[in-house]
């Protein structure tokens, strides 16, 4: 049912033109006090200044009041559910231009993992149909995110495992703002382009050397899927273990540092 739906959407998408959103964004300075303890409840929260947590409140007042939520599988969004889940996808857009995902009109919410159709090739090049259980999925051509709660909820707690769906799956949507899921945001200018290029493409070449040869990294090995993985992995580990990064991938670590505008690991040191 899902997957025909989300079939329907992209074919009223591709009918319509660009699917980027025009909607006018409506910004909320203060959030209201009965959200606060679930931002609070967030580790990374306590890590920013008093002016980034300024931000990041108003900034998760917006999404949640001006993106359309809606639970499947009989799954209940409450106000819980939605600030918890904006207030992670808020912290990426602390320092840099972002329109609020501008891509993103609406979040689906499943209770938990759930499957979607895949297709690979297999050998002698069959291309072999099926399902994919998964925590996340950011759809490139409708402006829909859809996120397994128990996995957001999860990540969101956790803050020291490298792993975050739901800054993974608002990463493509940033990737994604110059209508190319390639791994490369919009950039500044091209001195800052031809630096990202030449050390993201450096990274995940060698990430995806360590993952064929079974080699532990800091990041996780689905960044070897393909560069718009690489780049989501990336902002999860920037995040999520910023020191490790900046210890083990000091080039990758600049150049997030420079996009994003952040520097988490000053962050954990201070």
């Amino acid at each position: 049912m899902l997957d025909a739906l989300i079939n329907l959407l992209r074919k009223l998408a591709k009918f319509a033109g660009n699917p980027q959103s025009s909607e006018p964004v409506v910004i909320r300075e203060e959030l209201p006090g009965s959200w606060l303890p679930w931002v609070e409840s967030l580790p990374f929260y306590s890590t920013l200044t008093e002016a980034e947590k300024k931000r990041l409140l108003s900034y998760t007042c917006t999404l949640v009041e001006n993106k359309r939520w809606r639970g499947l599988d009989g799954f209940e969004v409450t106000d819980e559910v939605k600030v918890t889940i904006a207030a992670q996808a808020a912290l990426p857009l602390l320092g840099i231009e972002h329109h609020f995902y501008r891509g993103v009109d609406e979040i689906l919410i499943h209770p938990s993992t759930y499957k979607v159709s895949s297709r690979k090739r297999g050998p002698g090049g069959v291309v072999i149909e099926g399902k994919t259980e998964v925590l996340g999925t950011a759809h490139s051509d409708i402006n829909i995110v859809t996120l397994s709660w128990q996995s957001a909820r999860h990540g969101g707690a956790n803050w020291q495992d490298g792993r975050n769906v739901v800054i993974h799956e608002f990463a493509h949507k940033l990737d994604m703002l110059d209508d190319f899921v390639d791994g490369t945001p919009p950039l500044s200018c091209k001195k800052q382009h031809a630096a990202w290029v030449r050390i993201m493409t450096k990274e995940y070449e060698q990430l995806v050397d360590m993952d064929r040869r079974g080699k532990k990294t800091v990041l996780s090995k689905y960044g070897a899927t393909n560069p718009a993985e690489f780049f989501a992995v990336s902002t999860e580990t920037f995040f999520e273990k910023p020191r490790q990064m900046r210890k083990k991938h000091p080039e990758l670590y600049e150049q997030l540092k420079t996009y994003f505008n952040q520097d988490p690991a000053a962050r954990l040191d201070r």
